[in-house]
């Protein structure tokens, strides 16, 4: 499995157990395209800080790099990388490469 798929898998399993706890019928099978903040988003600001705290955990245990997702850069984003799985994923993917040796 490639990075890219590794980094979507994270973040679809921490959303599908953060919906263990909301209950959000449209969350019970989340894909690439899946909503997670903003307009017509399914996570409010408590549960979006939840999940991003489980993906940068598991992204840590998984991938054994350190990540913060939730910093200046990317919320001074013009189009935010929490709007759906697949953004989180890509913004994540481009923190990784950053971190890697070259």
């Amino acid at each position: 499995m490639e990075n890219k798929e590794k980094i979507t898998q994270i973040i679809l399993d921490a959303l599908r157990d953060l919906n263990d706890e909301l209950q959000v019928a449209e969350l019970g099978n989340p894909t690439p395209e899946t909503r997670i903040y903003g307009p017509k988003a399914y996570l409010d600001s408590v549960s979006l800080v939840i999940l991003v705290a489980d993906v940068e955990r598991r992204g840590a245990e998984t991938l054994g790099v350190n990540i913060v997702l939730a910093d200046e850069r990317a919320v001074s984003q013009t189009r935010s990388p929490f709007r759906t799985v697949q953004s989180l994923a890509d913004y994540l993917d481009i923190i990784i490469k950053e971190k890697s040796p070259k």
